[in-house]
């Protein structure tokens, strides 16, 4: 019994090792450059999401509906892409313009 209550942990963790690894197969990190500064986004396909930070605050915002582009929003901030232009808002105000998607350089 003991040994099964020890192997237990190490299961969850796999469990938990895996599914950070389907995550970070179904995430795309963007490098938009805005008027403002720099912003990197991480695309979740899988969930959903939207993840950024932005006044030293790591945001996680969830797909929502848009008549064209994708939208991300939490109910407070909106993180809104069409092709390779974002914007985000912040209780409808616009807080990054003119985000211009950077080509990443492996």
């Amino acid at each position: 019994m003991k040994k099964s209550l020890l192997i237990l942990p190490l299961l969850l963790s796999g469990c938990t090792t895996y599914q950070h690894l389907i995550d970070e197969i179904h995430t795309d990190t963007l490098n938009y450059q805005c008027d403002e500064k720099p912003l990197t986004v991480d695309i979740n396909q899988q969930r959903q999401s939207a993840s950024f930070v932005l006044d030293n605050k790591l945001l996680h915002l969830q797909q929502g509906l848009s008549a064209s582009g994708a939208r991300y929003t939490d109910g407070i901030y909106v993180f809104w892409s069409k092709g390779d232009k974002a914007t985000v808002y912040r209780r409808d105000t616009v807080v990054l313009h003119n985000c211009q998607l950077v080509s990443n350089k492996d």
